[in-house]
């Protein structure tokens, strides 16, 4: 097949202003970067303001990318969740199981106490690993381990995280973005999807199991 070189360019997918043409692409990028803009963080303010007046072209762009983006403007938050599961996150076990302590507490301030914000701290959260998901752990993540955890579920907005020394002092907001990354219906389907974790032998009998969203890989 011949290449007609005087045949006219194709027309632009979207028909923008080069300023609105730079700010979608900045939210396109902030999206597959971090999962989501936060609009009431300093930095992000701006950015959500635009993408809330402009959401359908934030959404229609997100969607060619494979992300299902929605709005809470009452949070000012836009998050993206991966559609495919190419694009969704691949952790070590450690992580994921670091991930699921951090939806229990979130599920059981927000569920038991009617919290707005959820905090807890680096050594609240050892002791929830020993106490709900890992009765039987010997050794858990190292604190230099904990950190790296913490500090990738930060960069992708699912935490808040406020070091202190030592570090087991230090505080860990959960954001809403987690459990919408971590999908249960309840804790029952919590409770079966952690408990693979404390019986890896029934686990193997279980392939294909995940935290929908979170996809894991052995250490």
């Amino acid at each position: 097949m011949s290449l007609d070189l005087n045949s006219p360019a194709p027309a632009p997918l979207l028909r923008l202003a080069d300023t609105d043409r730079v700010r979608l692409g900045e939210a396109l990028q902030a999206l597959l970067a971090h999962g989501s803009i936060l609009g009431l963080e300093a930095g992000d303010g701006d950015l959500y303001a635009w993408c809330r007046q402009n959401f359908d072209w934030v959404r229609e762009t997100a969607t060619l990318a494979g992300l299902n983006v929605r709005m809470e403007h009452e949070s000012r938050l836009i998050q993206a969740v991966p559609e495919h599961s190419a694009l969704t996150l691949n952790l070590r076990q450690d992580a994921t199981i670091v991930l699921l302590a951090l939806w229990y507490e979130y599920d059981t301030q927000v569920r038991d106490q009617g919290a707005a914000q959820v905090w807890l701290s680096v050594e609240q959260l050892n002791q929830l690993l020993k106490e709900k998901l890992l009765p039987d752990l010997k050794s858990q993540p190292s604190s230099g381990r904990m950190q790296e955890i913490l500090r990738q579920a930060q960069r992708f907005n699912l935490i808040r995280l406020e070091t202190a020394q030592p570090f087991e002092q230090s505080r860990i907001e959960v954001l809403k973005t987690l459990p919408r990354v971590i999908q249960f219906n309840g804790i029952a389907e919590w409770t079966r999807v952690a408990d693979l974790h404390k019986h890896p032998q029934s686990a193997a009998d279980e392939a294909g199991e995940n935290t929908n969203e979170v996809e894991e890989t052995e250490s």
